[in-house]
């Protein structure tokens, strides 16, 4: 059973909502504003919170990013503004996934279910923390360190590093990035990619040019292995 908390504010929409996803077996909390909606998901730590973003007294948006400013806890935002634009932009923002009005609880649920299985220990193991070279990623505190200094990331440049951290040595394509970790189709986005690399190498301290750890393959993707020692 997971728990979620709800912030929406339209009643006809968070009413029946709360009690189908309770009929699936999640324990359901809600607020209608998102300053309630910040102070129960630091409060009571919810699994997931599905987040409106048309609130009375703050965008969605905005309290999404200051929650992400303090927690780590999955995101699903559900809004009816469906161009790419907006999408990425909230994606971009910290959310973990979108849906967009009108949706079905099934739909709901089958999204936290899966987002929920992506979120770090969702299997009961502790994620270990992933070493490259003089890269230390920490999935569980969500920390980046370097040489042993600490590297502030948001939480998309994080969930960009852990992923490619993960596989180092390995081309990755943008494909991929954009599937797993923004979680959106290939497309007309793609450049999405480029700039949180871009973000991402200035934070490592290196650049496209002379590259330390992110290594461009032309055409295909981009890499990340250890620097090489000289001689």
């Amino acid at each position: 059973m997971a728990r979620l908390l709800l912030i929406e504010d339209d009643l006809a929409i968070r009413t029946p909502l709360i009690r189908a996803l309770r009929e699936r077996g999640h324990a359901v909390a809600a607020a209608s504003t998102a300053m309630a909606g910040l102070r129960d998901a630091l409060d009571d730590r919810p699994d997931l919170v599905v987040l409106d973003l048309g609130l009375p007294d703050l965008d969605g948006r905005e309290l999404l990013r200051m929650l992400r400013a303090v927690s780590a806890v999955p995101v699903i935002v559900a809004t009816a503004r469906d161009d790419e634009a907006e999408i990425v932009r909230v994606l971009d923002a910290g959310a973990d996934d979108y849906v967009v009005k009108p949706f079905t609880a099934a739909q709901l649920d089958a999204r936290a279910r899966a987002v929920l299985r992506r979120a770090p220990g969702a299997a009961g193991t502790p994620e270990p923390t992933l070493v490259v070279g003089g890269l230390r990623v920490d999935p569980r505190s969500r920390q980046v360190t370097l040489d042993g200094t600490p590297v502030e990331l948001t939480p998309r440049e994080f969930d960009l590093l852990h992923h490619l951290a993960a596989r180092p040595g390995q081309v990755v394509t943008k494909r991929e990035l954009l599937t797993e970790v923004w979680q959106i189709p290939y497309g007309g986005a793609d450049k999405t990619v480029d700039v949180h690399l871009s973000w991402l190498r200035r934070k490592l301290g290196e650049s496209a040019q002379e590259p330390r750890y992110l290594h461009t393959v032309r055409g295909v993707g981009v890499r990340l292995e250890a620097p090489r020692t000289a001689g």
